[in-house]
């Protein structure tokens, strides 16, 4: 009885704990359609503005641009120059520019999220941009530094902001009690084997214990075993 009620309670406790949701109540279905509408609406205007940002012609600048295939050459750049407004309008921009990656991605496509798998898209995304930029585009370049950047920004926009809008939109799938109870089924079945099991091995040297008795005393088919009988002596009178 102590054995089936602790397990009757540790059963209990585990369905409680996978009942309880952890991330409380997910969004209702149309708030969490509405969101992704928004999301891909802003993502398309993000394209756009990507587009008239880095795929944009600059025939004035083409004397002035050089392509950049070692890190950090343009960071320092862009630190040496002598006001500091010119360096924080290069490298936050290019970080603001990854910044909707890392927002926009978990909420439209659920399979994105992640801490590496979101810096790796928009690594891949800017890499194609930037080729473009070297090898298309007039007045462009293509600068490995920049790519950095973006990436940098993609990957804070979704520690700070895309994580959870992600797991708002996309709720993770709650586990089911069915399993649990399936365990708890189980190990019912285990120990009703055993207790079945050592009940037949009692039942068995209770039946061989009879049968020993039985031996003894008048043998399989009944037939007793023989004693010798012993003369009787008569008294002498």
């Amino acid at each position: 009885m102590a054995r089936t009620t602790s397990r009757s309670r540790t059963s209990t406790s585990g369905h409680r704990r996978q009942a309880t949701p952890r991330d409380g109540r997910p969004l209702p279905f149309p708030l969490r359609l509405l969101a992704m509408v928004l999301a891909f609406a802003a993502m398309v205007g993000f394209a756009a503005v990507l587009a008239r940002l880095t795929l944009q012609p600059s025939p004035a600048s083409e004397s002035l641009t050089h392509s950049n295939l070692h890190p950090g050459r343009s960071l320092e750049a862009y630190l040496n120059q002598p006001a500091l407004r010119d360096a924080v309008k290069q490298i936050g921009g290019n970080i603001v520019l990854g910044v909707p990656f890392g927002v926009l991605l978990p909420m439209l496509a659920p399979g994105t999220r992640g801490i590496l798998r979101v810096p790796l898209l928009t690594a891949l995304v800017m890499l194609l941009v930037e080729l473009a930029q070297g090898a298309v585009i007039t007045g462009r370049a293509f600068d490995i530094d920049d790519v950095i950047l973006n990436t940098a920004g993609a990957l804070l926009g979704y520690v700070l902001l895309g994580r959870r809008l992600g797991r708002a939109v996309h709720p993770p799938e709650q586990r089911k009690p069915a399993s649990a109870k399936g365990t708890t089924t189980g190990k019912a079945g285990r120990a009703g084997k055993s207790s079945t099991a050592w009940k037949s091995g009692k039942r068995e040297k209770v039946s061989a214990a009879g049968k020993g008795v039985r031996d003894s005393k008048g043998g399989k088919g009944g037939k007793g075993v023989k004693l010798p009988r012993l003369p009787l002596l008569r008294r002498k009178v």
